[in-house]
């Protein structure tokens, strides 16, 4: 059906609702609209008036009272700028110039200092932590009881022998108490089990206990010297196929109280690469090379650690070794680098020792299959006059590109100065701590 137009429309349709929600007819609709037309002209009338109730302020005075943004605006200041003449005085500019002159020579100094070696083959005294990577670890705390809290009069010591252990390795455990003088407390243990530290969803594995006594046997040095001991083998558990954490919680009681201490180790069940046990020299490139063969079962990134001692036992380089290697036999080289060897000028023959290795694996947790470790000396080198090796400094790519990078801040600091006093020029230039030093040994 066709709508009917809208003049059509009956007229009651056309008439718009009144204040009161009904339909408005005759005199009191218009009644009600002029009433309202009133009110809002009042209104129009009273908010013209009101501008004028409140003096203007002069758009000087405006000016003049605003907060000036110029500073704000401003640039911050960059290398070799010059402040405001209007803020610093003419000296205070010279001494931020030669700050800033000292700064760009000290970066410069220290990165060519610590680069100076390259990242395989760096001073031991680098590396503290890296020294003695199968020494036990010891730590000393107030007991911990096993409800909660503490109690500083009793004091724990305990050990454990590594924390990453390859296919077939063991770690040993040891605990003490002492009171806060260093006299031994008798201590005896409740009980020790070990869990593997599995994700959600995944299976759990069979708690293993860990006997622990102080008879001498079983990883115990001494027998009643108050030290308990215990030693956890996972290839010969539950714990054989296990790959991650294993954490140990041991109770024991000391003065009728009982407290709780945790060991955890990671455990990596599998073989990826193992040692033939030969071992070779070679001085080419101007350094000395360990030069280890490996038979690689899953090829992979490895990442290899040892450490070269001189002839008086003094801990000399930490070598790396970190590159992708194929499926098979394999040569791995250990670096010691010739200005390295140079520098430092070691006694001779150099020894080899304490080398670790393990495959790296990514978006994994562990991140890592370890190879059995080279416990000890691993090989002992020639002895070779120090003119056998190059002192030239270690170099590459990206070594060059950050001293040229960072030899540009310095001249634009030393331009900076010297447009700014001329007579800089007449004088030795400012130089930073690490270049003072440098020339002093030189």
């Amino acid at each position: 059906m066709r709508r009917k137009p809208a003049s059509s429309r009956s007229r009651h349709q056309q008439q718009p609702p009144s204040v009161g929600g009904g339909q408005a007819s005759g005199a009191g609709g218009f009644l009600r609209y002029k009433f309202i037309a009133i009110i809002v002209l009042v209104l129009a009338v009273i908010v013209a008036a009101g501008w004028n109730w409140f003096p203007e302020t002069p758009a000087a005075q405006v000016a003049a009272t605003a907060p000036k943004s110029e500073r704000f605006l401003a640039m911050p200041p960059v290398a070799g700028a010059t402040p405001a003449t209007e803020t610093l005085s003419r000296e205070a500019q010279r001494q931020l110039l030669v700050a800033q002159l000292e700064q760009a020579d000290q970066t410069l100094c220290n990165y060519v200092e610590s680069t100076r070696y390259p990242h395989h083959s760096r001073p031991m005294s680098e590396h503290p932590d890296q020294v003695y990577p199968n020494q036990p670890v010891a730590e000393s705390h107030p007991m911990r009881k096993k409800g909660g809290g503490t109690d500083k009069e009793i004091q724990i010591q305990t050990t454990q022998s590594r924390v990453y252990l390859a296919a077939g390795e063991s770690v040993i455990f040891t605990i003490r108490a002492t009171d806060p003088s260093g006299k031994p407390l008798i201590l005896s243990v409740d009980k020790a089990i070990a869990r593997g530290l599995v994700y959600a969803g995944a299976r759990e594995t069979s708690p293993v206990p860990v006997p622990l006594s102080d008879t001498g046997r079983e990883g115990d040095a001494i027998a009643g010297d108050g030290v308990y001991s215990g030693m956890l083998a996972p290839a010969q558990t539950g714990f054989a196929g296990f790959n991650g954490t294993i954490r140990t919680e041991l109770n024991y009681v000391v003065n009728g109280q009982t407290g709780v201490v945790f060991f955890d180790v990671i455990y990596s069940p599998e073989t990826p690469a193992i040692w033939t046990g030969h071992i070779r020299e070679s001085t080419e490139g101007g350094s000395l090379r360990f030069i280890l063969k490996a038979n690689v079962n899953t090829p992979g990134r490895y990442i290899v650690n040892g450490r070269v001692d001189d002839a008086k036992g003094k801990p000399f380089a930490l070598v790396t070794f970190n590159d992708l290697l194929p499926q098979g036999s394999n040569d791995i080289p250990l670096t010691v680098a010739g200005n390295l060897l140079r520098d430092q000028q070691p006694a001779m023959p150099l020894t080899l020792r304490d080398v670790d290795a393990y495959l790296l694996k990514e978006n994994t947790d562990p991140d890592r299959a370890l190879m059995p470790r080279l416990q000890g000396s691993a090989y002992i080198s020639k002895t070779y006059p120090l003119k056998t090796f190059s002192d030239a400094e270690w170099n590459s790519e990206e070594r060059s590109r950050y001293i040229t990078e960072f030899s540009k801040d310095v001249a634009q600091a030393k331009s900076a100065l010297l447009k700014f006093d001329p007579e800089m020029e007449r004088q030795a230039l400012p130089q930073s701590e690490c270049s003072r030093n440098k020339k002093a040994k030189s």
